[in-house]
């Protein structure tokens, strides 16, 4: 047998302290790592999403996501985790690329703040839904979504679809039909539900992600949802474009929050960055004999 060493950091994202956010195991030295090996350590983990970083360059640098059931082409978590775990230790610059199968992700990473933005790939819209059949999925009845737009696919690398609940308290409610999500999931050709409640006035929303299909029953921190968001509420809701407020993760006790910046384009679609804070809790290496 050979022993594998592959080290490790852990890190929450979408938070400013330990301990809360969206957990994220960062992977950074696997240039050679076979993908079944990949998969192999993302379910060992268990988290959401572990990345493995594939190369480095000063202002590039090529990573893979998994989650415990299946390879991402994007996700925002890790997105912002790796970088910041790259930049703190010296091994890229505070603007770089992140390239993952989706694309090319700009990333700007603020060491001293603990704070990583990310400008997300353009939008793109989607299927359709019926609102009784996306609140099915959310184990709810057809009342508990709002009326004024349909559940729509939207995507900026991962189609997710977007569903308004009609208040905080139809969010805290749901409890995921699995089969029926599924169903949903597959005919809509998204990756997870966000159902959320958005209040105008505050541009503020509180949101849930179910994903059962991608292995994450549910995710406590979506940047690759919160993006899709911000332009459903910019292009759907027709909330005015500018930064948006997502708290995530306050049912599963790892309470997140997540910047949306919105801006429009001179095609009449509209750009969008997402931001959070990350927080580094612990690092280690798997020495497997394989």
């Amino acid at each position: 047998m050979t022993l594998t060493t592959i080290p490790f950091r852990l890190v929450d994202v979408f938070t400013d302290r330990a301990l809360a956010g969206n957990q994220l195991c960062v992977c950074p030295d696997t240039p050679d790592l076979p993908e079944d090996l990949m998969q192999a350590v993302a379910k060992e983990i268990g988290f959401s999403e572990t990345t493995f970083v594939t190369s480095i360059e000063r202002d590039r640098y090529a990573m893979r996501i998994f989650t415990p059931g299946q390879e991402l082409p994007f996700a925002g978590h890790p997105t912002l985790g790796t970088a910041f775990v790259l930049a703190a230790e010296g091994r890229i610059e505070p603007n770089a690329t992140q390239v993952v199968a989706a694309g090319e992700v700009p990333v700007e990473i603020d060491v001293t703040a603990g704070f990583v933005w990310m400008q997300q790939l353009p939008p793109g819209f989607g299927a359709e839904v019926l609102a009784e059949d996306a609140a099915a999925a959310a184990g709810l009845d057809a009342g508990a979504l709002a009326t004024r737009a349909l559940p729509t696919v939207v995507s900026t690398g991962v189609g997710h679809l977007m569903a308004q609940a009609r208040d905080d308290d139809a969010v805290a409610a749901a409890r995921p039909d699995v089969p029926r999500l599924a169903e949903v999931m597959a005919a809509s050709n998204s990756g997870g539900l966000y159902l959320f409640a958005f209040d105008p006035e505050a541009r503020t929303a509180h949101s849930r992600l179910f994903a059962s299909g991608l292995g994450v029953d549910e995710d406590a921190a979506t940047g690759s949802a919160a993006g899709p968001l911000g332009a459903y509420l910019v292009q759907q809701l027709g909330a005015e474009p500018g930064r948006f407020t997502v708290r995530q993760g306050i049912e599963m006790g790892r309470p997140s929050t997540l910047l949306v910046d919105v801006a429009r384009t001179p095609d009449g679609g509209v750009s969008v960055r997402v931001g959070g804070g990350v927080v580094i809790v612990g690092s280690g290496q798997f020495e497997l004999d394989l």
